[in-house]
């Protein structure tokens, strides 16, 4: 299932369209904040998703019964550009534990790149309601590597993939590569372009260096 936030309108499209201008980019707090914002509303449109069982609260007036989590979801960013959002992420499910896998491009003269994985950390997520976030998926690759690393701790019961903006190419991409019963992706826009070095367009740049800083 693919869910498309900007379907309808909402607060969302605000902190998307700021943190494609250009201008407001230049402020490297305000990005990774709506990062972060845009992270919170993803995990509450997935939290409708997820098991509840009730619960009685005593108050001091009485006892209210109220529907909580089942369990808490692991959840699981890219580094480090998925850092803020995986922040926002953790903001609404706060006793989630989290994984954290670095990913990057290794490109090479021909203009050719692979992704390299060096370093995952992770919980076991046997079994688990897996949450898995990165601000931008162009090609795809990065995060199906990313799950399939992930695997290597046990098979999820259902992985909820989240994204900001991907391309056209990448939402196929994991179409192809993973089972349409394992994963349900929730992107906020699909963008249809990518550039020859596989970055999407208009897409934002690099999300990465918006929010830490450039690299070498």
């Amino acid at each position: 299932m693919i869910n498309i936030l900007s379907s309808q309108n909402s607060i969302l499209s605000e902190f998307l369209s700021e943190i494609r201008d250009m201008e407001i980019q230049k402020d490297p707090l305000r990005f990774r904040r709506n990062l972060e914002r845009i992270g919170e509303i993803l995990a509450y449109e997935v939290s409708k998703h997820l098991e509840f069982v009730t619960r009685e609260v005593i108050t001091s007036l009485g006892t209210a019964v109220v529907p909580v989590l089942k369990e808490q979801p692991v959840i699981a960013t890219i580094m480090r550009a998925g850092l803020p959002m995986h922040q926002g992420v953790l903001n609404y499910f706060d006793r989630a534990q989290n994984a954290f896998v670095s990913a990057y491009r290794k490109h090479h003269k021909s203009g050719k790149f692979d992704i390299q994985i060096e370093y995952t950390s992770s919980p076991s997520i046997e079994d688990k309601v897996l949450i898995l976030s990165d601000p931008m998926m162009a090609t795809g690759s990065s995060m199906f590597l990313t799950y399939k690393q992930l695997l290597e701790n046990g098979k999820p019961r259902h992985t909820h993939i989240l994204t900001v903006i991907a391309s056209a190419m990448g939402v196929e991409y994991l179409k192809k590569h993973i089972s349409s019963t394992d994963y349900t992706l929730w992107v906020v826009a699909i963008d249809d372009e990518l550039t020859a070095q596989s970055y999407i367009v208009p897409g934002l740049g690099d999300a990465g260096d918006l929010a830490f800083g450039s690299k070498l």
